[in-house]
């Protein structure tokens, strides 16, 4: 007698979400076992800094691009890098709860180099528009960027399907309103950066490339102008 087969009662995560999460979680063992002095190389505990300086994203770079024509490897090549370094433990947890929850439901509808579309346009956009409109000198690390543009991702979903049952589309939008209540409140009470600007600009990425990248979306849009 055959037996049955084994369904599993939770979906595996997209490969693409998976490879995104190992490359943040191995960077995130690597600098954590550096800073807590269990790697045998005394320079291990600095690790987690210079890599913030050789892979960060600095606003200066959107300077450097747009008014003084200097474009090389290292600077296209932070645009990317940031999303994979965090500034500690918690953030780097955080940041990947993020991607793998909103991954996960996004990488079930769109296909997985559309979901790498919106992470990476998102972590692109929100650091050219941190760049753009502040002048800091502080670094912008973390995934955030990137899976603020998953829930922009997952609001547009949402938002569609509200559309289709003829409901409220406005209550796509509560999940990033929930968020960013949150942030306040936390910057209010303890402080804080004003890096949830390219949290904010992923996001509106995020929601905006949806449009073309979700499947067949590209047709739905010509659909939609033409009407117009």
């Amino acid at each position: 007698m055959s037996r049955p087969p084994q369904i599993s009662p939770v979906n595996p995560l997209p490969p693409v979400v998976m490879v995104l999460l190992l490359i943040m979680i191995v960077n995130e063992a690597i600098f954590s076992l550096g800073a807590s002095r269990i790697l045998p190389w005394p320079a291990a505990i600095g690790w987690r800094l210079q890599a913030i300086q050789d892979y960060g994203f600095y606003g200066q770079i959107v300077d450097d691009l747009l008014f003084r024509g200097q474009i090389d490897l290292d600077r296209i090549m932070r645009f990317f890098t940031y999303s994979f370094i965090h500034y500690n433990f918690t953030s780097a947890v955080f940041g990947c709860v993020f991607i793998a929850a909103l991954g996960k439901y996004v990488g079930e509808i769109f296909r997985p180099l559309s979901v790498l579309a919106v992470f990476f346009g998102s972590a692109i956009g929100g650091a050219f528009v941190y760049g753009l409109l502040l002048n800091s000198a502080v670094p912008l690390a973390g995934a955030f960027p990137g899976a603020y543009g998953l829930i922009g991702a997952f609001t547009y979903i949402l938002w569609i399907r509200l559309d289709s049952l003829g409901q409220n589309q406005l209550a796509a939008f509560r999940l990033i309103g929930v968020l960013m209540g949150i942030k306040l409140i936390f910057a209010l009470m303890f402080g804080g950066t004003v890096v949830w600007i390219a949290d904010i600009a992923g996001f509106v990425f995020g929601f905006l490339l949806s449009f073309v990248l979700k499947p067949g979306g590209w047709s739905e849009l010509l659909a939609r102008i033409r009407r117009d």
